[in-house]
């Protein structure tokens, strides 16, 4: 509201698009690096050492072809990687402000590149909670594709929001952002190769 009268505070109203909501189950950013950046993402990826990815369980962790098949590498913070971890803290905390609104610490765990290969690789349905409990909890998960939809079959990112799984869009350079006790799948890559790089954001405790 804008004051008429002399000595009136003038004041300019201005909302952004999309209001803050915590109702989004999901959310997601168009075009976050270009292929310059991707390809920089993956050769980072595949220059360390690829290993079986395991499943977590409050015991210990286990491979279980069964339950999860994929190739992972852990891409840590350093100077060849600071470009990476500013540019997602930057998407992530927007993404946080405009529709979570979390309390944040950041990130406390390297980044997950991973590789799905037409050997049935896959990843079950299964939460993002994490076993150490000495670092902040895992509070939102966010997944950025690698691979063009071109280059594999399957492999489809599913949310389980309602009683149908959600897919979420295959593109490149697409991220797409969700509180880690959603569940979630991977489903099997039947052709091809996909390639995406798996962050955790994690927070103090909700209480």
């Amino acid at each position: 509201m804008v004051g008429d009268r002399k000595g009136d505070l003038k004041m300019s109203f201005y909302t952004f698009s999309p209001c803050p909501s915590t109702q989004q189950f999901y959310v997601t950013w168009e075009n976050g690096f270009n292929s310059d950046q991707i390809q920089k993402i993956i050769e980072i990826g595949e220059s360390l050492e690829l290993t079986n990815g395991t499943v977590n369980s409050l015991e210990e962790s286990k491979s279980l072809d069964n339950v999860r098949k994929v190739k992972v590498s852990w891409i840590e913070l350093n100077n060849n990687t600071g470009w990476l971890y500013d540019n997602l803290a930057y998407i992530a905390r927007n993404l946080n402000g405009q529709f979570f609104n979390f309390d944040l610490s950041g990130f406390v765990e390297h980044f997950q590149y991973t590789v799905y290969t037409s050997d049935n690789n896959h990843y079950d349905w299964h939460v993002d909670h994490g076993t150490n409990e000495k670092i902040s909890p895992r509070k939102l998960s966010l997944v950025l594709q690698l691979s063009d939809p071109s280059e594999y079959e399957g492999g489809e990112l599913e949310l389980m929001i309602s009683s149908e799984p959600t897919k979420i869009k295959k593109e490149k350079g697409f991220i797409c952002l969700f509180p880690s006790w959603t569940l979630h799948r991977v489903t099997p890559v039947t052709k091809g190769v996909r390639k995406t790089l798996v962050v955790w954001i994690s927070g103090p405790k909700f209480r």
